[in-house]
C-alpha cells in the first residue's frame, strides 16, 4: 500500500499549495510522543476533496490516494471534532477568492 505519499499523478480536485497553507493550521498536530502518523493528511483531503467533486464512493478511490479506510477513518475524525465544515470554508473562501474578477477602475479600466 505505499508508494500513494509520492503521487506521480495530480487531480484538479488537489488542494493548492495556498489553500494547504491556511488549512494545515487547524489540522491535528503531530503527537509530541509515540509514533509519528504514517499517513499524509493532505493526500487524505486531496482524497475526500476528490469523492466529494465526483461522488464515487469511498470504495471507489483511486490507487493514487491512501487506502479508503484510512481516507475514512480521518473524515471521521475530522467531521468528530467539527474541523471538516472548517476545512471546507476555507478552501471555499479560498477558491471564491481566486475566481474574483479583478477591480476596475472609475473609467472602467483595469487596475494593476
Amino acid at each position: 500500500m505505499a508508494g500513494f505519499e509520492q503521487r506521480a499523478k495530480r487531480y484538479l480536485t488537489d488542494l493548492t499549495d495556498e489553500e494547504w497553507q491556511f488549512i494545515q493550521p487547524f489540522l491535528p498536530s503531530v503527537p509530541k510522543r509515540g509514533q509519528k502518523p504514517a499517513t499524509d493528511l493532505r493526500a487524505v483531503l486531496d482524497a475526500l476533496r476528490y469523492l466529494a467533486r465526483t461522488g464515487g464512493g469511498w470504495r471507489m478511490l483511486p490507487n493514487d490516494f491512501p487506502p479508503w479506510q484510512t481516507v475514512y477513518w480521518w473524515f471521521r475524525r475530522l467531521v468528530r471534532r467539527l474541523l471538516f465544515r472548517t476545512i471546507h470554508d476555507v478552501a471555499l473562501m479560498l477558491d471564491r477568492e481566486r475566481d474574483q474578477p479583478p477591480p476596475s477602475g472609475p473609467s472602467g479600466l483595469l487596475v494593476h
